[in-house]
């Protein structure tokens, strides 16, 4: 393990001051095409009088950015592929505007009419759009964790300045900010984040070893990305969600806990200082914190059938066996450290799980990437978001030769 020093102090988020927006809210939706950008599409479809569709964006996926287009009267588009973006053009009205490229992106985030900008690119080429906006004064329901892992001092600090709302719809996230709704941070005494276990909760160790790509992407409870639900399998996601929620919320690392709760009903728990827990509860759906973040600070009807209390329900809480996890150990030690080993931590994972994909490494390995990478790292407080992303490329090759 490398050695740890500098510990961050947290930082928390204004929650008195937001403005979030009349009825109908105008919407731009980074990341349209994913699967968080499908549940927010069932989401506006289920309330199609509280929410307009102002822009939507995409990587490459042109021929279904262009069905959510005119199923929603879109009249902003922004695709990063050059040759896509062509196309749109060819097909969409005058009356559409397409937009290309990282500068496109830009443009769309920050369109003056938005209210909320719902920020489901995946990866870290969602930081500057989703910073942009935020200097733009536009709400942000976030669902891109590693942008608030890479850069959560920036993020919160942007978010202070300019008074808006940060938004979570992770469920996780989502719930705990719904626990907090009416009480005082200082109150609080920990949150605890619930976790599904993934695939391999009921693998020992040892049968860890030997996984396949296979039963990796098997998730459980929840239907996810292949990136995504490898992290899951390896907790790596978990990690990034406790760095993510000691940025979102101002709770120092040693007192944020994660149980395992095989369910995924309760999505998770806030404990206070006199000993009272409240926790959120409702099925593994991402409709329901979407709809939140989106309605915040209203409530509307629930955008699918919720829990049946009349049938029999058990509701498991497994505190995680850190040895079987090394992800989620690595991830509490990042956030320890501060400075640029969260981002560390972020890239070097990314660069893993690619390679297990690929079929260069065991599933194993992955923890061991990340570990080596943070090693050799030399960490330190960075300076500016450029000085951000600079080590975060630096870890990215670092993890690479690693390999």
């Amino acid at each position: 393990m490398f050695s740890y020093h500098l510990p961050t102090q947290a930082i928390s988020i204004t929650k008195d001051q937001h403005r979030m927006g009349s009825f109908p809210r105008k919407i731009i939706l980074l990341g349209a095409t994913g699967s968080i950008g499908e549940s927010t599409l069932e989401v506006l479809r289920k309330h199609p009088d509280k929410f307009e569709l102002l822009g939507i964006a995409a990587d490459r996926n042109k021929e279904k950015l262009l069905a959510i287009a005119e199923e929603f009267s879109v009249p902003h588009i922004a695709i990063y592929n050059q040759k896509a973006a062509v196309w749109l053009k060819q097909q969409c009205s005058s009356k559409v505007v397409i937009h290309c490229g990282q500068d496109g992106l830009l443009t769309i985030a920050t369109l003056e009419q938005a209210d909320v900008v719902v920020s489901a690119v995946v990866g870290t080429v969602a930081l500057k759009p989703t910073l942009e906006a935020i200097n733009k004064g536009k709400n942000i329901a976030l669902a891109n964790k590693e942008i608030m892992v890479m850069a959560g001092a920036f993020m919160t600090q942007a978010a202070r300045e300019n008074q808006i709302q940060l938004l979570p719809t992770d469920s996780e996230h989502n719930a705990i900010f719904q626990c907090l709704q009416g009480e005082r941070l200082e109150t609080v005494e920990k949150l605890i984040l619930t976790a599904s276990g993934g695939a391999f909760r009921n693998f020992s160790a040892e049968a860890m070893e030997k996984v396949t790509l296979a039963q990796a992407l098997e998730n459980p409870n929840w239907d996810m990305g292949p990136k995504v639900t490898i992290d899951s399998a390896s907790m790596a996601n978990k990690g990034l969600e406790v760095i993510e929620a000691h940025w979102l919320f101002g709770i120092s690392v040693e007192n944020i806990e994660v149980m395992i709760h095989p369910q995924s009903i309760i999505h998770s728990m806030v404990q206070f200082c006199d000993g009272s827990v409240i926790a959120q509860l409702n099925p593994p759906s991402m409709k329901f914190s979407i709809q939140y973040a989106l309605s915040y600070p209203e409530r509307f009807t629930k955008p699918v059938d919720t829990l049946d209390f009349s049938k029999k329900l058990s509701l498991d809480l497994i505190p995680p066996c850190y040895g079987k996890y090394p992800c989620l150990k690595l991830a509490f030690a990042t956030l320890r450290e501060g400075g640029i080993a969260p981002a560390v931590y972020n890239a070097s994972n990314e660069i893993a799980v690619q390679a297990f994909i690929s079929g260069k490494i065991r599933f194993f390995e992955i923890p061991r990437i990340i570990d080596k990478t943070l090693q050799h790292t030399v960490h330190r407080i960075p300076q500016s978001i450029e000085d951000l992303i600079d080590a975060e490329q630096q870890a990215r090759r670092l993890a690479c030769s690693l390999l």
